[in-house]
């Protein structure tokens, strides 16, 4: 019988943000992340060779459109979680509005778990940068948990693989 690889559900594991250069071994504790997003862009080019064609193969110059791979561009990273006292993302975004945002640009990586704690998945980023930070409406009437979000830009996303 064949081994299929297990397909990673949400409801069995939990994320985290690891950031190069941060004084705490774990930097955020993750409900949700979107935006794994890699796209290549493709250029064109069309250039005419000096191939002989048409119906009587006197024609030269036929038109040959080539597409090669261009920039790699990658979206921006949304993680969730429930709002916690820890201030070190709002933190990390202050000191960007300051100013000081070469300095906070910082590799990175989001590493799946399962609820053994083992890692089952990673995407490693490199110089990543908080762009938005916001909270869900806080209401005591409903009872539900308030949501803390911080949207990240980065340079380069890659997955590694897991050694087990």
């Amino acid at each position: 019988m064949t081994d299929f690889p297990e397909i990673l559900t949400t409801s069995r594991f939990y994320l985290e943000l690891k950031l190069d250069g941060s004084k705490d071994s774990v930097d955020g504790f993750f409900k949700g992340c979107s935006g794994f997003q890699v796209n290549q862009e493709v250029i064109e080019l069309c250039e005419v060779t000096p191939q002989l064609w048409g119906k009587q193969g006197q024609t030269p110059g036929r038109m040959v459109r080539t597409k090669i791979p261009g920039y790699s561009t990658y979206a921006n990273l949304t993680l969730r979680r429930g709002l916690t006292l820890s201030t070190t993302l709002w933190n990390w975004l202050l000191k960007v509005q300051d100013g000081d945002w070469a300095d906070q640009r910082r590799d990175g990586a989001l590493v799946v778990y399962n609820q053994s704690a083992q890692e089952q998945f990673r995407f490693e980023f490199q110089r990543g940068w908080p762009i938005s930070y916001k909270i869900s409406d806080l209401d005591v009437a409903t009872g539900e948990y308030n949501i803390e979000e911080i949207e990240m830009t980065v340079e380069n996303l890659k997955r590694v693989e897991v050694q087990t």
